[in-house]
């Protein structure tokens, strides 16, 4: 049999639509499940995608530490005590702790109000330092970021959400220039921030965050000294998990904190958030594949069984070939092309059918907001050839048992059988 032989083809198709119903049911097995298994590797790798957009920009390494009130008494100092973080914590974890990398102290201030005009909306306020921008990128869609100028001049200036822009500035793109009031201080916005809502975000919503200096922050929120958070990386090599335990000593150590009390440093890891969430989409990406394979190979063992019965049911059929000629390999040949069309056919609708679904999908989610713009639900083209090779050689498997069983037909047996 050649690829291009029309009597082979017109045989093999004469003998899938003798049944046409037993034929569409056994090749539903193999259509339901390459369509899964398309479907929830495409909505998987979208999941990814957005989940990584939506924690883009953040440092994978990054941890923080706020003051809390002491669990414990400790060195005439009674428990219940609260203490603050200071620029002299930070000088310090520097010279101790090597692993750090990137250190530095923000603020926040919940609650407040910005106005523009007549037009105003809640915000939060965060006094930071350029380097916090390293550790929380805030992802510039226009303007520029907050620099050491801004700080060492005290600036009144701020990067502002984007829900900010949309609430005092409705139906304006760039704001840039313009001059906003948050309690009682004017802000001149130099940078518009494209983070979204999702992901983390330390400072409140960042899509109602205004940043301005630090400095600014403290002499006009703030008592001048001390932080709300401490933010910090560690170097490569090195495990958030690890090194916060050593800064967490060394801030005991300097407000006079009794080394066991777990209470007075709140820490959060959010490298450990990473990690979870990766492993949590590497489970969701086996329980993809355990799935679709699962079906696909369910749907494969219908197809052995349906064409055993075929076989069986031209057992006269094969005899008569077998007597005028027809050798072995002719015949499970036939059979094996038999297996490998239906479940080509199946499989390929399959695939091109998750694929149409996969791209309705994929256009709706991109229109719902710029933060999924970046989300791909749809599977490459490689994938999509290696799942057409992985139906090929499934129809081959599904068809070998059954084209064994036809080639050992004898023309004398088949004889019989039809007595």
């Amino acid at each position: 049999m050649t690829v291009f032989d029309r009597d082979a083809w017109n045989e093999i198709l004469d003998a899938l639509t003798k049944n046409k119903l037993r034929s569409l049911l056994t090749a539903f097995g193999i259509f339901w499940g390459m369509q899964m298994l398309v479907l929830l590797m495409g909505g998987g790798q979208g999941m990814q995608t957005m989940m990584a957009q939506l924690f883009a920009g953040f440092a994978q390494n990054a941890g923080f530490m706020a003051a809390n009130t002491t669990s414990k008494a400790y060195h005439g100092f009674r428990e219940g005590r609260a203490w603050s973080l200071t620029q002299k914590d930070v000088e310090l974890v520097k010279a101790s702790v090597p692993q750090v990398d990137i250190i530095c102290g923000t603020n926040n201030y919940y609650g407040s109000l910005a106005t523009h005009d007549s037009k105003k909306t809640s915000c939060t306020v965060s006094g930071i330092l350029p380097e916090y921008q390293e550790i929380s990128d805030p992802r510039m869609r226009l303007g520029r970021r907050l620099n050491e100028v801004d700080v060492r001049q005290q600036r009144k200036v701020c990067v502002v959400g984007k829900r900010i822009v949309d609430e005092l500035f409705p139906g304006r793109e760039d704001v840039l220039g313009e001059v906003i009031v948050v309690s009682g201080i004017p802000l001149t916005i130099v940078g518009q921030s494209g983070r979204s809502g999702n992901g983390i975000n330390m400072g409140g919503n960042a899509l109602s965050a205004i940043e301005i200096p630090l400095s600014t922050y403290q002499r006009t929120f703030g008592d001048g000294k001390s932080f709300e958070l401490l933010a910090y990386t560690v170097k490569k090599g090195y495990q958030v998990s690890d090194v916060q335990k050593e800064i967490a000593s060394v801030l005991k150590r300097s407000h006079d904190i009794h080394p066991d009390d777990e209470q007075a440093v709140f820490m959060v890891n959010t490298e450990a958030m990473f990690t979870m969430m990766n492993n949590s989409m590497q489970a969701i990406s086996m329980l993809v594949w355990m799935i679709g394979l699962g079906t696909i190979l369910s749907g494969a063992i219908g197809v052995s069984n349906i064409m055993m019965i075929t076989v069986r049911e031209r057992t006269t059929e094969i005899g008569i070939r077998r007597a005028i000629g027809a050798t072995p390999r002719a015949i499970m040949r036939q059979i094996l092309s038999e297996s490998m069309v239906l479940t080509l056919m199946a499989g390929m609708s399959g695939i091109c059918i998750s694929v149409i679904i996969l791209t309705a999908v994929d256009t709706v989610v991109r229109s719902m907001g710029q933060e999924y713009a970046g989300a791909d639900f749809l599977i490459d083209f490689w994938t999509a050839v290696g799942s057409a090779l992985c139906i090929a050689v499934l129809g081959l498997a599904a068809g070998l048992v059954p084209a064994l069983h036809a080639m050992r037909i004898r023309p004398v047996e088949a004889m019989r059988s039809d007595e």
